[in-house]
């Protein structure tokens, strides 16, 4: 006989699964923020920085790609526990490497740091949908923003760690050690079991009778979102404060600063995107998105003004703050076996993380980085066309009953 959770436990499953999403957005921001310190303490080139960035998106794709069927088979809470753990290690691995002075290891630091993340990714997104369904009440966006506050405040204390002349080894060994207590507190809230696969002879029929995703066109268009909306993201993550120092002239510290104007603009898209999702529909809003996005990038590829900077950086991530959750929940609405659907939209993620650094860095190293950004631009431009591709299956029936008349 299976207990239904009461009101209090899901409401800490939730704090608990808002954690998840924090403190993971708070080690980001932390070492973000020192990129252009760690390039010259690690001594190398643009080109090579983006090399040294590539250790993260393979650790991500390792680790999402591994996801699915490690849920399936374990469950959330020992992905999650795995996952955390795998990113304190590679936040310590990155802080000796800054000790030694080495790019390898620091590229094998991001690596850890991505496979933890990654491979928690799905995990905290399946428990999250289950929430949501046992309360009754859209929350994916909401806790996505929790990423992004986690970002708002690294990135503070990152500005603030930066002025006081904070070396950046110790900065990362810092907020390694803040994050074990959280987490520790926060696994306990995450019931065992959940996400394990009981599948019946009912749904292996009808998974088997399923067209395999790359036939299914809508959910390849959304794919086509999410990579889009998440090179934005990943871009700004990993090349936006060395954009300002090298691109527009700004010192350490207002990279720093500029930084943490995306990271706001992230976190304001993400805790108030449910309201217009809900007012205007996933579709006006991707559109919308997109819009501004491309808007924020152009400005700061075209734009030479410290104030247009400043704006221009909130735009963008207003932009791109609402791509992931949007599509996440696209993809898991729009036709059969949902985790599959939701797993293969966050590899398509991933693999912005995974492409964006090294093609950056080597269009940086030979045109710039603010005329890299002009690829970061395109694929904006293309998300806002194929936007309909969110649409909720009503809508789309509504759409082509109208059509049909």
């Amino acid at each position: 006989m299976t207990a239904v959770p009461s009101r209090k436990t899901l409401l800490n499953r939730t704090w608990a699964l808002c954690a998840f999403f924090f403190l993971p957005g708070l080690l980001m921001a932390s070492w973000a923020t020192r990129t252009p310190t760690i390039r010259d303490v690690l001594a190398v080139s643009i080109s090579e920085m983006g090399i040294v960035l590539f250790g993260l998106s393979v650790g991500s794709m390792g680790g999402i790609l591994c996801s699915g069927w490690l849920v399936k088979r374990f469950g959330t809470r020992p992905v999650i526990r795995s996952g955390m753990i795998l990113v304190f290690v590679g936040m310590l691995l990155m802080s000796l490497a800054l000790w030694l002075a080495s790019p390898w290891l620091f590229a094998l630091g991001l690596a850890g740091l991505g496979s933890g993340m990654g491979s928690a990714e799905v995990a905290v997104n399946v428990e999250g949908a289950i929430v949501e369904r046992m309360r009754k009440k859209t929350l994916l966006p909401m806790m996505h923003g929790f990423y992004s506050l986690g970002t708002l405040i690294g990135a503070g204390l990152g500005m603030v760690l930066t002025s006081t002349g904070l070396r950046a080894d110790l900065h990362l060994l810092l907020a390694a050690l803040i994050v074990v207590v959280p987490t520790v507190v926060a696994l306990t809230a995450i019931p065992s079991g959940t996400g394990q696969e009981r599948s019946t002879t009912t749904d292996i029929k009808a998974a088997r009778a399923h067209r395999p995703f790359w036939k299914d066109g809508q959910l390849l268009l959304i794919g086509v979102i999410v990579l889009a909306m998440a090179f934005a993201e990943g871009s700004a993550n990993d090349w936006l404060p060395l954009l300002m120092v090298d691109g527009h002239g700004f010192s350490p510290t207002s990279g720093s600063l500029i930084y943490a104007g995306f990271t706001l603009g992230m976190t304001l898209g993400r805790f108030g995107g449910g309201w217009f999702i809900d007012r205007y529909s996933r579709v006006a809003v991707v559109r919308a998105s997109a819009i501004l996005g491309a808007l924020g990038i152009a400005m700061v590829i075209f734009v030479d003004s410290a104030f247009i900077a400043g704006v221009s950086v909130i735009f963008w991530g207003l932009g791109a703050s609402l791509g992931f959750p949007l599509t996440i929940s696209a993809a898991s609405d729009t036709g059969l076996d949902a985790p599959t659907r939701v797993s293969v939209v966050a590899t398509t993620g991933y693999l912005a993380f995974l492409v964006g650094p090294p093609l950056l860095g080597f269009l940086g190293e030979h045109y710039g980085l603010r005329n890299a950004m002009l690829v970061v631009l395109a694929l904006v431009m293309v998300a806002a066309l194929v936007a309909r591709a969110v649409a909720k299956p009503d809508a789309l029936h509504d759409t082509k009953a109208i059509q049909t008349e």
